[in-house]
C-alpha cells in the first residue's frame, strides 16, 4: 500500500481482521507465542487465586500483553529476514538472535514483576503485609 492513496486503504474493520489473521496465523504455526499465552493463563489462574488487587490486576495483564507483542513482534522480525535472505547469512542470524534476545530481556524482568507482585499478594493474604 502506498501512504496517501485514501482509496487502496483498507477500513478499521479489515485491518482488524488483518491483525486477527496474523495472530491466528501466530498461534498455529509459533510453538513460543504458545508458551507465553500459557505462562500468561499460568498467572491469571494465581491471580484469581490469590484474589488480586486492581493495581497487581493491571501490572499482571500489561506484562501479559507486553510479552504476547514483544513475541509477535519477534514473529515478524524472524520471518521478515527469512523472506530477504532465505539461505544462511551471519547477518540476518544476528538480527533473529537480537530479536529473541529482546523478547528474554522482557521475560526476565516481568518474571521478576511477577515475582513481587504474587509474592506481596501471597504476604498480605497470610497477613504479614
Amino acid at each position: 500500500m502506498i501512504p496517501g492513496k485514501k482509496e487502496n486503504h483498507p477500513t478499521f474493520r479489515r485491518s482488524f481482521l488483518f491483525a486477527m489473521q496474523g495472530f491466528r496465523t501466530a498461534l498455529q504455526t509459533e510453538r513460543n507465542i504458545k508458551v507465553m499465552i500459557f505462562g500468561g493463563i499460568c498467572a491469571i489462574v494465581v491471580g484469581i487465586a490469590l484474589g488480586l488487587d486492581f493495581i497487581s490486576w493491571a501490572i499482571v495483564l500489561l506484562c501479559c500483553g507486553v510479552v504476547i507483542a514483544a513475541e509477535l513482534l519477534n514473529t515478524a522480525i524472524e520471518t521478515v529476514v527469512d523472506l530477504v535472505s532465505p539461505e544462511y547469512h551471519p547477518l540476518a542470524g544476528r538480527a533473529k538472535d537480537i530479536a529473541a534476545g529482546a523478547v528474554w530481556s522482557l521475560c526476565v524482568i516481568v518474571a521478576l514483576v511477577g515475582i513481587i507482585v504474587f509474592a506481596r499478594a501471597i504476604l498480605m493474604k497470610l497477613g504479614m503485609l
